[in-house]
């Protein structure tokens, strides 16, 4: 499928384009056919002296009014012709200019107009989707735009993460549509095939999000995720917990388990709804406080991470997680990270 000529994946690989009402297409349009009118005029009236009317008589040398280049110019770009019937008149003329001109522009517009932007805009997406292929890396890829991989591209870009460096595949046209709408870079197929992951360049990803809507082709979607990208992040979302380990095998980095952690989260709010709300607000990143890393500061080095200013909950150190009260954390190091508490509202 990746061989294929880009002309052939119009259908299949979806790159978003600001919407254009039709009204502005249109006036486009007759500013464009304005454009190329009065440059034929100018052209006409600077060579003027190379033309004669066929109502002036032969030893007449007098050059074309301006009115006349502009009629002769308007009978040439609406292949009109001239010779048969001639307005001789100059208010003949004008209206020639100002009334039957324009009726022409307007009547090759709904003749031809849609026809030629079907072509073009085809031709236009698949100079898109060549351009895309050649130059996209380090972007994120989300398998399934379902309930968790709406939820998911929400999250990123409420860390402002651009659409644009969203690639969205699923089956589902309906879905494809809404990430369409969102902006987000769509590609239309099985996922479990290696062919449709190289369309989204999988290969050249920085993570790769598993939100499919059963265990079974997640762990399929994983396994060819990480034989394409074996240096991609991959976090995979499981429904049941006794294939969070399969998935794990099968090359995923990080798995969440979506029906215990919304059991949990139910069981919680039973008896203490706040805590309910306070998880909510943190997986939040646009508003109240929310969850971030960052770098361990030079000033940071060598002190304790439950002595900084902000509310730390764990370090990152080798690429491992280890929490706050660990004593092997009491003494943040060079290259550590910090997992903690931000105010998203006032960071922004």
């Amino acid at each position: 499928m990746t061989s294929q000529p880009d002309a052939a994946l119009v259908d299949i690989l979806r790159i978003p384009e600001p919407f254009i009402s039709p009204t502005q297409r249109i006036i486009r349009r007759i500013i464009y056919a304005a454009g190329a009118l009065f440059a034929a005029v100018i052209i006409v009236y600077l060579d003027r002296h190379g033309y004669r009317d066929i109502e002036s008589s032969p030893e007449a040398s007098d050059p074309l009014s301006f009115l006349d280049c502009v009629y002769y110019a308007t009978v040439s770009l609406s292949t009109t012709g001239y010779g048969d019937i001639t307005p001789v008149t100059e208010s003949a003329r004008l209206i020639n200019v100002l009334v039957i001109t324009p009726l022409r522009v307007a009547f090759l517009i709904v003749l031809i107009g849609t026809t030629v932007e079907t072509l073009t805009s085809q031709s236009r997406q698949a100079l898109k989707i060549q351009r895309w292929r050649s130059r996209v890396r380090n972007h994120t890829v989300v398998i399934g735009y379902g309930t968790k991989g709406r939820t998911a591209v929400a999250a990123m870009v409420g860390d402002e993460v651009a659409p644009a460096d969203i690639v969205v595949v699923d089956e589902n046209s309906t879905a494809l549509e809404r990430a369409k709408s969102a902006g987000l870079v769509t590609v239309h197929g099985d996922a479990t095939k290696a062919e449709v992951l190289r369309l989204a360049s999988a290969q050249h990803a920085k993570s790769i999000i598993v939100a499919t809507d059963n265990d079974a082709s997640a762990v399929l979607v994983t396994l060819t995720a990480r034989e394409l990208a074996p240096n991609a992040k991959i976090i995979a979302a499981a429904r049941e917990a006794e294939n969070q380990h399969l998935l794990r095998q099968s090359g995923a980095d990080s798995t969440v388990v979506s029906s215990e952690t919304a059991g949990r989260l139910l069981g919680i709010a039973t008896q203490t709804p706040s805590v309910v709300e306070m998880m909510e607000d943190l997986l939040t990143p646009d508003a109240g406080f929310a969850i971030a890393e960052r770098e361990v500061t030079p000033k940071e080095v060598g002190g304790s991470p439950r002595h900084l200013h902000d509310i730390v909950l764990g370090v990152v150190r080798n690429g491992g997680l280890v929490r706050v009260d660990a004593p092997e954390v009491d003494a943040l190091e060079t290259g550590d990270r910090l997992l903690y508490i931000r105010s998203a509202d006032g960071e922004r």
